[in-house]
């Protein structure tokens, strides 16, 4: 009580990690703090945060705790021996007491207050935003399921809290052993889901997909969705051609080849966007279109967003029309 709201400093806030532990034998939660005790600034479930590392890499992860702490911010990372650096960087080199640089958080993935009841389905390390929910579906009394899908009970995150009171009652876990076949039937699941019914998911892409093709009956908006990384093959896929864009503000035209995105050729061209992930999950290098029919790539914008096709998130998405107006 009392405290100031903490203030970023430019794009980024500093945070000093005040706690490590060890979900499992490859998922590590950090707990994050003000540095001066300060709160930080309030956030929202299924919000995530860009994380500077001390090498310059910039990973997004997702905050798992509940959204009415004002003191911390929590994330959890699975460690990939065979990723691109980050999620070793943080588990060999952050340490208790270290400072980080990290973003403003943002949401893509928001939770909807408009639901009767939610059904939440999670795969491996995609449960992070779904704690968050789960802690705030709760304090509401929301009707709420949740199902989560890991190999192993061993490798399963936050598996005490969700086998004990106040979440047990609604929760299923799935382990699966590593085949497929034998996890959760997602058709029987989501054949009988009613119009008043929410289903968000988040995971790996055999997951996202399969809930996709399960819940392909669903009216439109009733399914949400957080991926993780993106399919560069989708990115820049053979099949892709050549269009052109246009600046509203200069009327400068250039091309768009089929091996480069628009956020390559604007920045080759001396035109500053911001970005960060440049795989279509952050949504940081989303600009608004006058004109043209944008391809959707990307994982941030919804069905309804997409279908109005006003914005695209240049660093994966393509253009259905031969030309493209931006308005930068």
């Amino acid at each position: 009580m009392g405290r100031n709201q903490t203030k970023t400093d430019g794009d980024w806030l500093t945070v000093r990690v005040a706690g490590i532990t060890d979900e499992t034998n490859l998922v590590r939660t950090y707990e994050l703090v003000h540095p001066s005790g300060d709160m930080l600034p309030a956030f929202t479930a299924g919000a995530h945060t860009n994380v500077l590392l001390p090498s310059g890499l910039i990973r997004q992860y997702s905050l798992f705790n509940d959204a009415a702490e004002t003191h911390r911010y929590c994330i959890a990372v699975q460690r990939e021996n065979n990723g691109r650096g980050g999620s070793i960087e943080m588990h060999e080199k952050i340490r208790v007491g270290d400072c980080l640089q990290i973003s403003a958080t943002n949401n893509h993935f928001p939770l909807s207050g408009a639901a009767g009841r939610y059904l939440l389905n999670a795969g491996g390390i995609g449960i992070t935003p779904i704690m968050s929910m789960i802690s705030q579906l709760h304090r509401e009394q929301a009707d709420w399921a949740l199902h989560y899908c890991t190999r192993t009970k061993e490798g399963t995150a936050f598996r005490r809290s969700l086998n004990e009171p106040p979440y047990s009652g609604s929760v299923a876990l799935h382990h699966d052993g590593g085949d497929p076949e034998n996890g959760l039937a997602l058709h029987d699941l989501l054949v009988d889901v009613g119009e008043a019914t929410l289903v968000y998911c988040c995971g790996p892409t055999g997951l996202m997909n399969a809930v996709r093709a399960a819940g392909k009956h669903l009216p439109l908006g009733t399914l949400h969705f957080e991926d993780f990384a993106a399919d560069p093959d989708l990115i820049l896929a053979e099949e892709n051609t050549d269009f052109v864009v246009e600046i509203a503000g200069s009327g400068q035209v250039l091309n768009v080849p089929s091996d480069r995105t628009i956020l390559d050729v604007l920045i080759e061209n001396g035109i500053e966007v911001p970005h960060m992930c440049a795989e279509g999950l952050c949504g940081t290098c989303l600009v608004d279109v006058v004109e043209g029919v944008p391809e959707h790539r990307d994982f941030v914008l919804d069905d309804d967003e997409k279908a109005a096709g006003d914005t695209i998130a240049g660093c994966c998405s393509r253009a259905k029309s031969e030309r493209l107006k931006l308005d930068i």
